[in-house]
């Protein structure tokens, strides 16, 4: 298996390369040459099988430069009800007719960036060692891919970890979670901004190929393609604890701000798990929801980007759907590389008018928005009716779920994090706060450990540089 840009760059890579690579050296994502496709025998044997064991059988499709041994023993390592809580890893609960909760917020983060962020570790780990080399990562989080990298990646040898997140605009509980870890390959970073500054750095030290280079600089973000096609798992277990055969077909409601997570279901569904509905659900920044009504992908600036109660979506330029695009435009990778590159520059947004009826059409992608008030509803109702405590985000993709049902077609509702990490917008929902898992109890109080940064690409650089030498 080989991959390539979606700029058109023409160099073919292999996965462990592109692992530790991040970004294509033309500023592209990378993505497989193809996407291998799952026959309805296949899908009949792989249904029932462990999550573990089941993450190996797709992986395995993608990953042929680490030996089949090794990679099975990493996915079992990885995915363990030690780690996730249960033994399904992701167990899908009934909430409704027609529309279920798959809970993905029981690793060590609680938030579903841990079922992808842990078996990154672990594969970092193994190829560093395997290579004798080390590797700084750059990232960017919003809430909680920060936490998670981190936690995946604390103590790991050979590694160190640089994590940049917007000042004051995380949950106290994301914060905290982060801020609090003291160990010394961990580095954290409040840029003065909004996420999308952020994000624009870690693309901006990534594409200096010099300094990248020099430093061996990776990433834990989205854009890093191994970290999605993890999270292309977990659409195969919803589907089939949800579905009693192969004939049968579900749709997905994701909460999307970067449009990694629903990137990944787009991959399950080009390689033939039979999804008919992908639905993006999108807060006050709704710059994907706009793309799918109208065709129109306008980003904003920082002014522009609100602050909302579900603040890991607080996103205006969702990276991962150039790789959207790319497939889209079928995959004419100079015309992927003019949108996100000059027209989106100058313009600040391009139209794909002609183009989005296919987007829902073939690719089944729907959309919808949800707002603050929308929020402390469907988290109202949704444990009236059903005893059950949603966070934030989560609610978010209820809400638009049931604007999208149809008939006859099971909807799953991807959680995205425990309630706690929201506790003040639970609390003005429901009046109470939700229940802390052991081992978090006054976790806001301990030391904080974060270094206050301005938006400056050469001052990041020089902080990397001074903690590497």
């Amino acid at each position: 298996m080989l991959y390539l840009s979606t700029r058109g760059h023409p160099d073919r890579k292999r996965f462990c390369e592109i692992l530790l690579e991040g970004l294509a050296p033309d500023g592209g994502l990378y993505l497989p040459e193809r996407y291998p496709q799952v026959d309805a025998a296949t899908l009949a044997r792989w249904r029932g099988l462990p999550y573990a064991d089941l993450a190996f059988e797709i992986l395995s499709l993608y990953i042929d430069d680490i030996p089949a041994d090794d990679l099975r023993a990493l996915c079992r390592k990885t995915y363990t009800a030690k780690v996730f809580g249960t033994t399904e890893i992701v167990p899908l609960r009934k909430l409704e007719d027609g529309v279920y909760l798959e809970a993905l917020s029981n690793g060590p983060t609680l938030a579903f960036k841990d079922m992808a962020m842990q078996l990154l570790g672990n594969l970092f780990e193994y190829e560093l060692a395997r290579r004798g080399e080390e590797l700084n990562i750059l990232g960017a989080t919003s809430g909680d891919t920060g936490s998670a990298a981190e936690y995946a990646m604390k103590g790991k040898k050979g590694i160190r970890v640089f994590m940049t997140s917007p000042h004051g605009r995380m949950s106290p509980f994301q914060q905290a979670q982060m801020f609090s870890l003291q160990e010394p390959n961990i580095h954290n970073i409040a840029i003065e901004g909004v996420f999308d500054d952020c994000q624009d750095i870690v693309k901006a030290v990534s594409n200096d190929l010099a300094f990248k280079r020099q430093w061996r600089i990776g990433t834990v973000n989205s854009i890093n393609w191994a970290r999605l096609v993890a999270q292309v798992v977990y659409y195969f277990a919803g589907y089939f604890q949800a579905t009693q055969s192969n004939e049968q077909k579900v749709s997905f409601a994701v909460p999307s701000g970067n449009f990694g997570n629903i990137c990944a279901g787009h991959v399950a569904r080009m390689m033939g798990l039979p999804v008919e509905r992908l639905v993006a659900a999108t807060n006050e920044n709704d710059v994907l929801d706009e793309f799918f009504r109208t065709g129109t992908y306008r980003v904003r600036g920082s002014a522009d980007t609100f602050e909302t109660s579900s603040p890991s979506m607080d996103i205006s330029k969702a990276s991962n759907f150039e790789r959207f695009v790319f497939d889209l435009l079928g995959r004419d990778g100079e015309r992927t590389r003019r949108l996100f590159g000059p027209e989106l520059a100058a313009k600040g947004q391009f139209s794909l008018a002609s183009e989005v009826a296919e987007a829902r059409g073939r690719y089944g992608f729907a959309s919808g928005k949800s707002t603050h008030d929308n929020r402390l509803v469907t988290i109202r109702d949704t444990f009236e009716r059903f005893g059950t405590l949603i966070d934030t985000h989560t609610a978010d993709g209820v809400k638009v779920a049931r604007e999208q049902m149809q008939p006859g077609v099971p909807m799953i509702v991807l959680e995205t994090a425990l309630p706690i990490k929201f506790a003040s917008t639970i609390v003005e929902a429901l009046g109470r706060e939700p229940e802390r898992p052991a081992g978090f109890e006054g976790i806001e109080q301990l030391p904080k450990r974060v270094q206050v940064m301005p938006a400056d690409v050469d001052g990041i650089k020089r902080y990397i540089t001074q903690h590497c030498a």
